[in-house]
């Protein structure tokens, strides 16, 4: 990675690219340090002391560590990813929405622009959950005018983050929703590392705990690398066909299945759906629903951790059948004279195309969901207070994969215009 970091410096169009994306991310981590107008910070500090870590857990890293100092990026970009599963969601259950999104470059403005002003409600009722209540004894002045400033300031910092994730994706490099979730969880690794070692010096947590967390950190590394490089290699064979004086076809290919089609996204969608029950016991802040979330969607409950793996499988499969679809995939091969050897082209490909995606998704789900919670039920029973668990590490491995792809991507078609010129 960083050798392609380094060749890609040295090319100016992507140089810019690569300034460009990380004056955004600088830009984010100012933000986050920037807290809501009318917040005591005795108070605030006294509030997270009385608190779990399971409640604030879930926000603290989608946000970067920005929610339990109640900035102006508290919510993270949580809402942009919530709206996002909703209108896939909704493609499915509404026709004239799944014709939108085959309708080109301006059926995809629509879509995204339909994106837009659901994350911004979105926005507003988490904003005002929080305002209203874990956040309301925050207030120097509680009352009505300190929570409108802090929904206000709220959803106008979810828009902004929204609004230059969409400028780092389309002028920069990489996903910009994804590098704000990366550079959140990079952010607060520095901080984990020195207060482990001073919590090793003083003697309140074993050094063989630490060990056994790095040694399945580093597990969760190279099998996280290993599920996303692995792919199921289906031939395609394309017949000889004389168009006119020419003869086409005839090559050999074949069709890429990877075992994780659907990256890291299943792992945020995941996690934005679980925050859910939690954004809504925020109303309530006095109920016996709120004390039951608070006591039971932690990362070291039982329930939490089923949920969670159950989401991952579904939004793994989920996002699959989005991006890949088997009989588009083999009525294009057969208009094109091609086939896979020993299967009838049309209907008996796509059903063998299905089942084989089928098969391997399922391991890839599975590997997602089991690296997912593992650190988590390992924390719990070691007591070691390291927030950098397995999901922070799927996604910062996920994330630095894709966006190094991105960047080689970039190079070799820079590579072959400068050689065709």
């Amino acid at each position: 990675m960083l050798t392609t970091l380094r060749n890609a410096w040295k090319i100016p169009d992507l140089r810019k690219k690569l300034i460009y994306t990380m004056m955004m991310i600088v830009i984010f981590r100012l933000g986050a340090a920037i807290p809501v107008p009318g917040i005591d910070k005795a108070k605030l500090a006294e509030l997270f002391t009385n608190s779990g870590e399971g409640l604030i857990g879930f926000f603290n890293l989608m946000s970067g560590g920005s929610f339990k100092n109640f900035t102006i990026f508290a919510l993270g970009i949580s809402p942009y990813i919530t709206a996002s599963i909703i209108m896939n969601l909704l493609q499915i259950a509404i026709p004239s929405l799944e014709q939108l999104a085959k309708e080109g470059e301006e059926g995809r403005k629509k879509m995204a622009r339909y994106t837009r002003y659901g994350t911004v409600v979105l926005a507003l009722i988490q904003a005002f959950g929080f305002s209203v209540g874990i956040f309301k004894n925050a207030f120097i002045n509680p009352g009505t005018l300190s929570i409108l400033v802090s929904v206000v300031t709220l959803t106008a910092g979810v828009a902004f983050l929204m609004y230059l994730g969409e400028k780092i994706t389309e002028n920069g490099i990489g996903n910009g929703i994804s590098l704000f979730i990366f550079a959140g969880i990079i952010s607060r690794l520095p901080g984990g590392i020195i207060s482990t070692i001073m919590r090793i010096s003083t003697g309140d947590i074993n050094i063989l705990n630490v060990v056994v967390f790095v040694v399945v950190a580093i597990a969760v590394i190279v099998g996280v690398i290993y599920i996303q490089e692995g792919k199921r290699k289906i031939p395609v064979q394309y017949a000889k066909r004389v168009i006119g004086r020419k003869m086409y076809g005839g090559q050999s290919t074949h069709i890429p299945l990877k075992v994780n089609q659907a990256g890291v996204i299943p792992v945020i969608f995941a996690m934005s759906l679980l925050m859910f029950p939690i954004t809504v016991s925020q109303f309530w802040p006095d109920s016996g629903f709120y004390y039951w979330i608070s006591n039971n969607m932690n990362t070291q409950t039982i329930l939490y951790n089923v949920l969670y793996a159950i989401l991952i499988i579904f939004f793994t499969y989920f996002y699959t059948s989005v991006t890949f679809n088997p009989i588009e995939v083999a009525s294009n091969m057969k208009e094109n004279g091609g086939y896979i050897p020993g299967i009838r082209p049309g209907r008996p490909t796509s059903d063998y195309l299905n089942r084989t995606l089928t098969r391997i998704t399922l391991a890839g789900a599975i590997f997602l969901a089991t690296i997912a919670i593992l650190p988590n039920i390992i924390l719990a029973l070691g007591s070691l207070s390291i927030r950098f668990g397995g999901t922070s590490l799927l996604i910062a491995v996920g994330v630095s994969l894709d966006t190094t792809k991105q960047i080689e991507a970039q190079m070799m078609m820079r590579h072959y215009k400068g050689f065709l010129g």
